[in-house]
């Protein structure tokens, strides 16, 4: 399973194929490190198609892919039971995170981070395209903590807190091949949490 499964599990088009193809790739080894042919045979599309889908290129594809990791990452804070503890959001993302790492063998990390580290400072695209699906996660983590509690004025900025330590937990499980991090950031941050709610 990776990010994309969270929204779309068995995409129908060969255009989504493709997104979600380039979503996947990207978050294991950059945009740099995709090749266009690795996309259209993961995708099982037709060779011709990345030109008619995609006439902006591999910069349009990659932008597509962070958009659909936005809408993944969202869908991923929603908490099994809504309206509870402001800790079950992260809890929520700490267990989709761990399903996504150990499944692939610590081999899937979050495309928007490879698409930072990777892209170019004069690729100002891709950075603003890796800034709107880190805002669209944050939004939605922001919107679950006020359902759970957490004051309108301050949620915003808890989400930003929990997305950037959640990122750095990623990358440490992925260096380790261990989830004890996301372990450890569950135990530190969940009270931490709750303890904002009002």
């Amino acid at each position: 399973m990776s990010p994309a499964d969270a929204l779309e599990p068995h995409p129908r088009t060969p255009r989504e194929r493709l997104v979600r193809s380039a979503l996947e790739l990207v978050g294991r080894q950059g945009p740099s490190g995709t090749g266009l042919r690795a996309v259209v045979e993961r995708a099982d599309a037709p060779r011709g198609s990345l030109q008619h889908y995609f006439p902006g290129g591999k910069r349009q594809l990659v932008t597509e892919a962070l958009e659909l990791a936005g809408r993944a990452g969202a869908r991923s804070a929603r908490p099994a039971h809504p309206a509870g503890r402001p800790s079950e959001v992260l809890v929520a993302l700490v267990e989709t995170w761990r399903r996504w790492l150990t499944e692939s063998q610590y081999a899937t990390g979050c495309p928007v981070v490879a698409t930072v580290v990777d892209a170019s400072d004069a690729d100002a695209g891709l950075r603003e395209a890796a800034a709107a699906a880190f805002a669209h996660w944050q939004s939605a983590v922001a919107d679950e903590l006020v359902t759970a509690g957490v004051d309108v004025a301050r949620a915003t900025s808890l989400a930003g807190v929990v997305l950037a330590a959640l990122e750095g937990a990623i990358l440490v499980c992925r260096v380790r091949h261990d989830v004890q991090p996301l372990d450890d950031l569950l135990a530190e941050l969940a009270p931490v949490l709750d303890a904002a709610a009002g």
